[in-house]
């Protein structure tokens, strides 16, 4: 069966409906002639005959009511389609959106939260995955919506089939054992050259940015651990296992302390992130425009 126009499926039904070619023709403002020459076409486009002569009028044959019910289906999904594709539509359906910890607690928690107040229609579901994960499945069409981040040492460059929204930007800090009298890391970052390091297990984010820093300090960062939990990656540091790059909006524990990173300063920023065009599908347009509406940062590591 070649591709079916769906006026034609329409004149159809009404066909069905009314009993006959004038009945369709006056309803539609058509003439019959046109009504039955869009039958015809129709019955060449699946091949088969859908009517056939009743009298003076015609009749549906077993084909074309087999067609025509089929059609009721066909024609009520589409139009369901239309207007949840419309923007101007309210907005319904369900969201798939995957992210970092960080960005899922602090830019979408609240939000969600108040869309199931404002716009019950709209179901959200959750996925934490780290930036590459989260920008794949969005490639692959798996996530509607990925929360992302990268440094303004280590920018991550999207494909053009994306379209990416900055949320909010976050300073970055050296992590180090607490001590009397610590310098200002900007002070020679290369005083750390000879020190082991920590960084992420799931993300080379922040490692690229240490080896940014390691590199215009002239060194080599001594890479030992990868750890993905912030409260083990201050376990470590404050065991003497090595230093780490943490938000400076951070609370760390007893015995660590956060110490500024100026030259040059360190900043990861988070991003909401889209296939491009899909943006105007009316729920992920209301979810994208509370985002950014929000004026919150991050309480913590991604």
């Amino acid at each position: 069966m070649r591709d079916v126009d769906l006026r034609r499926l329409h004149l159809l039904v009404e066909l069905s409906r009314l009993g006959s070619m004038r009945a369709v023709a006056d309803t539609h403002g058509l003439t019959t002639s046109t009504v039955s020459q869009q039958v015809a076409a129709l019955a060449r486009e699946v091949g088969t005959s859908l009517v056939e002569p009743d009298g003076r009028r015609v009749r549906l044959t077993p084909a074309g009511r087999r067609l025509a019910d089929h059609a009721v289906t066909i024609l009520a999904a589409a139009d369901a389609a239309r207007v949840d594709l419309d923007p101007a539509a309210e907005p319904a359906g369900t969201l798939r959106v995957g992210g970092f910890s960080t960005g899922i607690r602090t830019s979408l928690l609240p939000v969600v939260a108040e869309l199931e107040r404002t716009h019950p229609a709209v179901e959200v579901l959750i996925s934490e995955y780290e930036p590459a994960e989260a920008l794949a499945l969005l490639a692959e069409d798996d996530l509607d919506l990925a929360l992302t981040y990268d440094h303004n040492l280590a920018p991550v460059a999207l494909p053009p089939t994306m379209s990416a929204s900055p949320l909010w930007t976050a300073a970055w800090s050296l992590a180090v054992p607490a001590a009397p009298d610590l310098p200002d890391a900007s002070v020679g970052f290369a005083r750390w050259a000879d020190r082991d390091w920590i960084v992420n297990s799931r993300n080379t984010a922040d490692e690229d940015v240490l080896r940014t820093l390691g590199a215009l300090a002239g060194f080599t960062p001594r890479v030992r651990h990868r750890i993905d939990s912030l409260e083990l990656v201050e376990d470590l540091v404050l065991a003497g296992q090595g230093l780490a790059l943490l938000p400076a909006a951070s609370r760390p524990r007893a015995g660590v302390s956060l110490l500024e990173l100026r030259d040059p300063p360190v900043l990861l920023t988070a991003y909401a992130v889209t296939r491009l065009g899909r943006e105007r599908w009316s729920p992920l347009r209301l979810l994208l425009d509370r985002l950014a509406a929000q004026d919150a940062g991050p309480q913590d590591a991604p």
